[in-house]
């Protein structure tokens, strides 16, 4: 009942919201459960560092995450206090990770809606989806998820894409024009491929001390290779440390190849600790980190139906994994976007023990043509950095 009505309220304040004049020097940026991360921070410390005169502010339903950007010198408030209200009605142009509720729907009345999304579309996302347990949401749309979901039904003024290989999927996935996504890449990626010196500016300024300790651990490369495993969501939430992962034979095969596994589950899987217990060669990472400066460090990207494949590949040398132990079971639930083998590059497994295997004996290496042609197709041949791009474009509207 307090869901609903909290619901309810937001309705009654949504239409007042289109009453404010909004400023193009404001900019509002936002990401999903009040955290900061992905695309929407990267692009936020760009303007917040490049663009002198527009007022950029970060909006987060967490006093934590507020907290935090303002110990790094950088605007943040509480979206609900008097100025973060303040800023998000009066800011014509509002970036996110995922809907508009990553800052507070019932205020988005009159901006200009940016959604940055949070990944590539190798799977069915949002109205693509055909089946599955978000078929209500997307599908049969009911009216208890339209009440309850209104910012998955309100489409973005742009959407942040990078080639024709998805622009096409992700209009189609918004109801949106295909002139309205920007073909410009991802900030987030800036991490990634930026020079050593650059990277670790970034991280020094902007990263807690638990990351800048990890990073340090892995400079010092102490490990013959360095494999991240980082899983997607499952939208029937199964355990998947339970389901093809035993992690004590792991981390034997790991200390026999004198190898650490960094393993990241998603932002929406909730996973003990003590699952890891006395392991040696497996550190389990909080699924609140962000990952991205973490992983010019690594070696060898784990993974299965996760677009952060399409970001891993822009740095050179990195090998690829993906663990297909459930992929019949997952494309009954989620449908790819296009033929499965279209969409990835790396070493397929479908078996624990394969995976193993492949651990064994190093058996996952990529191509430099095979990546360079992966990278093209996915990202094409504008390797400009995202956020100057982006921010110039809005610039200019």
């Amino acid at each position: 009942m307090m869901k609903f009505i909290a619901y309810l309220v937001c309705y009654c304040i949504y239409p007042f919201s289109f009453l404010f004049p909004r400023s193009k020097r404001k900019w509002t940026f936002g990401s999903f459960r009040g955290a900061f991360n992905d695309n929407a921070k990267y692009l936020f410390i760009h303007a917040s560092e490049h663009l002198q005169d527009i007022d950029c502010a970060w909006l987060s339903i967490k006093k934590s995450t507020v907290n935090e950007i303002r110990s790094k010198g950088l605007k943040a408030y509480w979206i609900l206090s008097p100025k973060g209200v303040w800023h998000a009605l009066r800011s014509k142009f509002w970036f996110f990770n995922a809907y508009s509720s990553d800052i507070m729907y019932c205020l988005s009345g009159g901006a200009t809606l940016v959604n940055l999304w949070h990944g590539l579309p190798m799977k069915r996302i949002e109205f693509g989806i055909t089946s599955g347990p978000l078929a209500d949401r997307f599908v049969k749309k009911t009216l208890k998820e339209r009440y309850f979901h209104p910012e998955t039904f309100q489409r973005p003024d742009y959407l942040l894409s990078a080639t024709d290989f998805f622009t096409e999927t992700f209009a189609n996935s918004f109801r949106i024009p295909v002139d309205r996504c920007l073909k410009m890449g991802y900030p987030r990626n800036a991490v990634l491929t930026a020079p050593e010196a650059e990277r670790l500016g970034l991280v020094e300024r902007f990263e807690p001390e638990q990351t800048k300790t990890l990073i340090e651990s892995l400079k010092e490369r102490p490990y013959r290779s360095v494999y991240v495993y980082l899983p997607t969501w499952r939208d029937s939430q199964r355990d998947f440390f339970i389901q093809g992962f035993d992690m004590k034979t792991m981390d034997v095969v790991l200390r026999e190849r004198n190898a650490l596994l960094l393993v990241k589950p998603h932002a929406n899987n909730s996973v003990d600790s003590g699952l890891v217990g006395e392991l040696t060669n497996i550190r389990l990472l909080p699924s609140t980190m962000d990952i991205y400066p973490v992983l010019p460090y690594t070696d060898v990207l784990i993974t299965d139906y996760s677009s952060i494949l399409y970001d891993y590949v822009l740095m050179e040398d990195k090998d690829v994994i993906l663990y297909l132990y459930d992929f019949q079971v997952y494309e009954k639930e989620r449908n790819f976007t296009r033929p499965f083998d279209e969409l990835v590059v790396g070493k397929k497994v479908f078996t624990f023990e394969e995976l193993l295997q492949v651990i064994r004996t190093g058996d996952h290496r990529l191509a430099p043509s095979e990546r360079a042609a992966f990278v093209n197709r996915c990202w094409g041949d504008d390797m400009r950095p995202a956020s100057g791009r982006i921010a110039e474009f809005f610039l200019a509207q």
